[in-house]
C-alpha cells in the first residue's frame, strides 16, 4: 500500500475511532496509520506518522480540534485535516475552516461519502457546505478588501478562479497547462499578495470579489 493515503483519526470516542478504521481499512486506496484520543496526542501522532489527511473530531477534553489544528499549522504539518463534526456543532466548523482545515463531515456521513471526501481533500479540494462558506464569506467581508486584488497577474488570476472551482493543483496544471511547481509558485504568490493564510481562504476571497476559473 504504498500509494495509499495515509489517514490518522483524531477522536475522543474509541467505538467511534474503531467504528472509522473499520470501514476505512476495506478502502483498497486508503491506509488508516494510527489513532489519538485527544488534541495533543493528535499532534504528537501527525508529527510522528506524517499522515496525509487526519480525521479530526472537533470537541475533545483538554486540547480541542480547532486548537489541535492550529498546532499543527504553527508546527508546518503538511497533512491536510477533514475535521468530523455533527450538525448541532455546525457553529465550530467556521473557526476550524479559519485554522486551515481542508473541510469537514458530519459524523452520520455515509461511509463511501467519507472516502469520497478523504480522497478529494487528499488531492486538493476544499469540501465546503454553502451554509458554511456564507458565514466565512460574513467573516472575511471586513478583513480583505478588493484592492489587493489588483496586485495579481492575469495568470495568478486564473489560478485563483479554479481554487474557487475546487480544483487541485494538478488539475489547475492541466487545465491552464503549466507544471504543477508553476502552479505551487502561483498559489504561493496570491497568498502572500492578498495576505491569506491558505487555499480555503483564497477560494473564500475569489467568492466574494467574483473571480471565477
Amino acid at each position: 500500500m504504498a500509494d495509499a493515503i495515509k489517514v490518522l483519526v483524531v477522536d475522543d470516542h474509541q467505538v467511534v475511532r474503531r467504528g472509522l478504521r473499520t470501514f476505512l481499512e476495506v478502502q483498497e486506496d486508503i491506509e488508516v496509520v494510527g489513532e489519538a484520543a485527544g488534541g495533543a496526542e493528535g499532534v504528537a501522532r501527525a508529527e510522528e506518522l506524517r499522515p496525509d489527511v487526519v480525521l479530526m473530531d472537533v470537541k475533545m477534553p483538554v486540547m480541542d480540534g480547532v486548537e489541535a489544528l492550529r498546532r499543527l499549522r504553527e508546527l508546518g504539518n503538511p497533512a491536510r485535516v477533514l475535521i468530523v463534526t455533527s450538525f448541532t456543532e455546525q457553529r465550530t466548523v467556521v473557526p476550524a475552516l479559519r485554522a486551515g482545515a481542508a473541510g469537514y463531515v458530519y459524523k452520520d456521513v455515509d461511509p463511501d461519502a467519507l472516502a469520497g471526501a478523504i480522497r478529494s481533500v487528499h488531492a486538493g479540494h476544499i469540501l465546503l457546505q454553502p451554509e458554511v462558506a456564507g458565514a466565512l464569506l460574513s467573516e472575511e467581508e471586513n478583513n480583505t478588501g478588493q484592492g489587493r486584488g489588483s496586485s495579481l497577474t492575469e495568470r495568478e488570476r486564473e489560478v485563483l478562479g479554479l481554487i474557487a472551482d475546487g480544483r487541485s493543483n494538478r488539475e489547475i496544471a492541466r487545465a491552464l497547462v503549466l507544471s504543477e511547481k508553476t502552479v505551487k509558485t502561483h498559489v504561493s504568490n496570491i497568498l502572500m499578495k492578498l495576505d491569506l493564510a491558505d487555499r480555503t481562504q483564497a477560494a473564500l476571497w475569489a467568492v466574494r470579489h467574483g473571480v471565477t476559473g
